[in-house]
């Protein structure tokens, strides 16, 4: 099994090696390996725990913003604590290296950028900054940070009081307009992409993959669990991404 799997590996890394303009998608499952849960899991999915309706909509937050304050807060500790893991780090080497343009990431913890990486198009969102619900001022998280996570202080803008808004996106709300055009963009003029820890079940960002195919792109997949687009995938790789990119870095770089 190993052999083919070093097989996979070598012809993967000659795909990279061709491309000129190669993306990478990655998803929850990339963060997993550094302690951060994903949403869909049967076993640990925070979808499992909690209905997302209820704590994490556009229209919740409106009418009960202090019940998504506390189901978030575990959430936030976890990370702000965590740690970029290989698969975070093997990205950004392929970036630093020239084999990766750019990082589309439906996360929004922030890992990639402190794996190093740089062009990364956060098309859910980010925990960095907040806006306020009134007068739509934004501020830098770490502001807030201290007091939400030690006692539970739920931000409020200095302006005017009224509450701030962590800006990721909630279910009901729109994807950041101009994040979402790059990543469309991207896609369109990508040579491949490599899907990296996405079981690809959330539109519209599931739908790049087949927008990078239908612009004739090399597609590598690399998640633990089946996609709905390995049968149209170059290679897909059936393992965890801390594993599997580390080798697929050392095949390309040859190190």
């Amino acid at each position: 099994m190993d052999r083919k799997i070093e097989h996979a590996l070598a012809c993967a890394a000659e795909i990279i090696h061709n491309s000129r303009s190669a993306v990478a998608l990655t998803g929850a499952g990339i963060s997993t390996p550094s302690g951060i849960p994903d949403f869909r899991s049967a076993d640990s999915g925070l979808w499992e725990k909690y209905d997302p309706f209820e704590v994490a909509s556009l229209s919740a937050f409106r009418y009960y913003p202090e019940k998504f304050f506390e189901w978030m807060r575990p959430l936030a500790r976890g990370m702000q604590n965590a740690l970029p893991n290989p698969a975070h780090v093997g990205l950004a080497r392929l970036q630093k290296a020239g084999f990766l343009k750019t990082i589309i990431t439906q996360n929004i913890d922030y890992l990639h950028q402190r794996a190093g990486a740089t062009h990364v198009l956060e098309v859910h969102g980010s925990m960095q900054t907040l806006t306020c619900t009134q007068c739509y001022r934004q501020y830098a998280a770490a502001a807030f940070s201290g007091p939400y996570l030690d006692h539970g202080i739920i931000p409020h803008c200095p302006d005017c009081g009224s509450i701030l808004k962590p800006d990721v996106i909630l279910f009901g709300e729109q994807l950041p307009a101009r994040t979402w055009l790059a990543a469309q963009e991207a896609v369109n003029q990508c040579d491949l992409m490599i899907v990296a820890g996405s079981s690809l079940e959330v539109l519209p960002v599931a739908g790049l993959p087949m927008r990078a195919l239908d612009h004739g792109a090399h597609l590598i997949v690399i998640n633990q669990t089946p996609t709905y687009i390995d049968l149209r995938a170059d290679i897909v790789f059936s393992m965890d991404v801390a594993e599997a990119i580390p080798r697929l870095v050392r095949a390309v770089l040859g190190d």
